[in-house]
């Protein structure tokens, strides 16, 4: 990483905004590097190095905003900066909404080194990367049935985010990041099916070996193989851990303060309500040792904090940042995100969903007959009604076992009918950002 002053190239923003008469501004600044090989067929089939500091800034002029970007540091390009983005909030429409937090509001947030969020190690050299990646791919070769491996690839990165607001607000953080990922290709000519695995941790000690993540590949893509039409009808559909995690978060964006405030959400009306069968909680918790998602403050410097969005079943928080909350008369819950040259948006950190006491298996011999989800492509989801439909594949079910796979079919139902009859597995990725067990769903029309 370089040893850019971040908190003072951020103030060095700020003052050129003042100077340009922002009444408020915030200042970004991130650092990254980072450094990716990907193998193919033996060969080395790409190698990618990059470092990089870009900065953003963002000015309101009485209920007025605009942000820009760049990666050019030099000062007279910071002033060239924030006299552009001043100019474009004075020609940009009223925003009642926009502004900076209070000062009493920031402040407060965990230390950041105690979260453990990013990796002492050096980064590793390419032949190091390259090295792990052979080692998947031969490992998602060696399984029966598979005939390519479209590609293994290992990556490591490595970033430091740093915000600094005209109301007092200063703080900074870096994360690492370091994943194995394998897709694989079993059958020949157009009985080729395909499937992948993969791995991300903070920590590159933490990471599964490669020959682990390439041999789930090829068993994945094995397993695909001679699929066949389910019949149509109502049936019980289990979402595999791998897509759990999608079904909760049609239920994290309908409960986004966005979607709340707009009136476009099928839950805006649900506040206190049950939505979930009773038992199941919903926690957001930004503050998980080396989480995926963890982080000591949001973009507008809320500190972060662990909370229940849903407990026993019952709808508790909306999820907010500054600009929703005042919309909705409500305070932010600290869930701010942006980019580096947005304006804050609300989104969730980490989730956690209340487990089950039975493995995946049990909710599959208890269903019967019915369909195990492993893979969607395309949604077509009513954000206002809740309205579902998914094109999937993955196993059949008879007898309570597995019979054949299954591709080209389509699930139907309603996100407010399917969501209260969920049964969970004890199954759930604990490195995983949404981590959600395998659950069981009734209500879903299956169509070939």
């Amino acid at each position: 990483m370089n040893d850019i002053d971040h908190i003072g190239l951020a103030a060095q923003l700020i003052e050129a905004a003042r100077r340009e008469g922002a009444d408020q501004a915030d200042a970004m600044v991130v650092s990254a590097i980072s450094s990716a090989v990907g193998v193919a067929g033996g060969s080395l089939e790409e190698a990618e190095r990059a470092e990089a500091t870009d900065i953003g800034l963002r000015v309101i002029l009485g209920k007025r905003q605009a942000s820009v970007s760049s990666s050019d540091l030099r000062e007279a390009a910071v002033s060239e900066m924030a006299a552009r983005v001043v100019a474009m909030a004075r020609a940009a429409p009223d925003d009642p909404w926009c502004g900076l937090a209070d000062p009493g509001e920031t402040g407060g947030a965990v230390d950041a080194a105690s979260l453990e969020l990013s990796d002492p190690a050096e980064m590793p050299g390419p032949d190091v990367l390259e090295a792990l990646a052979r080692e998947a791919e031969d490992a998602a070769s060696a399984v029966p049935g598979v005939t390519q491996v479209e590609q293994a690839a290992t990556s490591w990165s490595r970033d430091r985010v740093t915000i600094v607001q005209t109301n007092g607000f200063s703080g900074s953080y870096t994360r690492s990041s370091c994943s194995i990922a394998v897709s694989a290709i079993a059958g020949d000519g157009l009985a080729r099916e395909r499937d992948w695995a993969a791995e991300t941790r903070r920590f590159w000690s933490d990471l599964p070996s490669p020959g682990v993540v390439g041999t789930r590949a090829g068993h994945r893509a094995a397993a695909l193989l001679s699929p066949r039409r389910p019949p149509s009808g109502n049936f019980p559909v289990i979402y595999d851990e791998r897509v759990a995690g999608g079904l909760i978060g049609h239920m994290l964006g309908a409960i986004n303060g966005s979607s709340v405030a707009r009136g476009a959400s099928w839950l805006r009306d649900a506040m206190g309500r049950q939505i979930l069968p009773a038992g199941f909680d919903v926690i957001e918790d930004p503050l998980i040792l080396r989480g995926r998602a963890s982080r000591p403050f949001d973009a507008e410097g809320i500190a972060a904090a662990r909370r229940n969005l849903v407990e026993n079943g019952v709808l508790q928080s909306w999820v907010l940042d500054l600009a929703t909350g005042r919309q909705l008369g409500m305070r932010t819950t600290g869930n701010a995100r942006r980019g580096i040259s947005g304006t804050p948006s609300p989104g969730t950190t980490n989730i956690r969903v209340t487990q089950g006491s039975r493995t995946r298996d049990d909710l599959v011999r208890e269903m019967g007959r019915g369909l195990i989800v492993t893979s969607f492509i395309g949604a077509s989801i009513n954000p206002t009604t809740g309205a579902y439909s998914r094109g999937a594949s993955g196993f059949w079910v008879e007898g309570g076992e597995i019979v054949h796979p299954v591709n080209e079919i389509t699930l139907a139902g309603s996100l407010p009918e399917m969501l209260p009859t969920i049964v969970a597995a004890n199954d759930a990725d604990p490195e995983k950002a949404v981590s959600v067990p395998s659950l069981l769903v009734e209500g879903l029309t299956v169509g070939a």
